[in-house]
């Protein structure tokens, strides 16, 4: 007798959530005829498969496992379709951000305004190429609910993943838009704080965790036991981020660390070096931060101000304490093995990776 011994190991997993997306993305083609679409199929290809960490199917994943589900190919495609939708996320960020690198590559708005300018097109080719993208990142929010519904498990099991997927839409769009009215207005720890959970826990940890745990028929008691443990290592998650964006190398974040600053991005690490800042520091904050044309020298005088404020140490605490707090909720929350003690480790890599 053959023993099949299903593999749990993380590499493992991200390659069949890549091979659920790579049939996928195959599947939506154009045929024989291209319709004039193929530089978008072409883009998009490459762009979700170009890396990236898979941390909300490794979530919806283990949110399945942890409640009893089985391993099978369904609960991979309905995970990794939500790798389509934060697809969406990312290019829509981007272009809200004016950010021109992703994953160490252009990113799509940057793409498609180089095509239009090798093609000689008429118009602006930063337009054209925020247009494209822009409405590339709507296409991959249409995919992630197609392979969802598509994803092979039953009807009942789908509709209860779709209750919760819904609500996940709905926060993020509503989270870019408190990113921008956070951008145009006080810039305070609580606005910042906000942004951070609406626009990156929830669809990064609680609602993927949620989703495999309800396709899996979770009662409500561990639905709250696993936003509890959610949230506040979603707000890690981000936290970290917000530290990478100006202290990572890009040659292992994929981005730049110029861009947060450039922008003027109103993080919590940002609002928390101007509360701790003295007025001399203060000044040289409100000259630096948000220059278009900011430099590396003028980047490591705002570092040197964000770590004498005492900003830099104090969102390292703000992470230690969310994860510690997330620990304590997946404690409480009733879960079979693996899936917890595959959710343990992957506290870890949230709030304590490099990239």
């Amino acid at each position: 007798m053959t023993l099949t011994v299903v593999p749990t190991d993380t590499a493992v997993l991200r390659d069949r959530f890549d091979a659920a997306l790579a049939a996928f993305l195959s599947r939506q083609r154009p045929g024989r005829s291209d319709d004039g679409t193929g530089a978008v199929h072409a883009v998009l290809r490459r762009f979700v498969l170009a890396g990236g960490k898979r941390l909300r199917p490794l979530f919806c994943y283990w949110g399945w496992r942890g409640c009893g589900g089985s391993d099978g190919a369904p609960i991979v495609a309905a995970a990794a379709a939500l790798e389509l939708f934060h697809a969406f996320a990312l290019i829509h960020d981007d272009i809200l951000d004016r950010s021109d690198r992703r994953r160490g590559q252009p990113a799509v708005h940057r793409i498609f305004a180089d095509l239009h300018a090798r093609s000689g097109w008429r118009g602006d080719p930063e337009a054209y190429g925020r247009d494209a993208a822009l409405l590339c990142g709507d296409l991959c929010a249409a995919w992630s609910g197609q392979m969802f519904h598509d994803c092979g498990l039953e009807p009942a099991r789908v509709r209860r993943g779709l209750a919760v997927f819904a609500r996940m839409r709905a926060e993020v769009i509503a989270g870019e838009y408190l990113d921008v009215v956070g951008a145009a207005s006080d810039g305070s720890v609580a606005s910042a704080l906000a942004v951070v959970r609406m626009k990156t826990a929830r669809y990064t940890v609680t609602r993927p965790v949620q989703i495999g745990a309800a396709l899996a028929g979770a009662d409500p008691d561990t639905l709250a036991g696993l936003a509890e443990f959610g949230d506040p290592l979603g707000d890690a998650f981000q936290l970290r981020d917000d530290l990478l964006g100006v202290f990572g190398d890009p040659a292992v974040t994929g981005k730049s660390n110029l861009d947060d600053l450039r922008e003027g991005k109103p993080t919590v690490l940002m609002a928390l070096a101007r509360q701790g800042a003295g007025p001399a520091q203060a000044a040289r904050l409100r000259a630096l931060v948000g220059d278009p044309e900011l430099d590396h020298g003028g980047a490591a005088e705002v570092r040197r101000l964000i770590e004498a404020t005492g900003a830099r140490e104090r969102v390292e605490r703000m992470i230690q304490a969310r994860v510690d707090q997330a620990r304590a909720a997946l404690d409480r929350t009733p879960l079979t093995e693996p899936g917890r003690s595959a959710l343990v480790d992957l506290t870890t890599r949230a709030a304590h990776r490099r990239h």
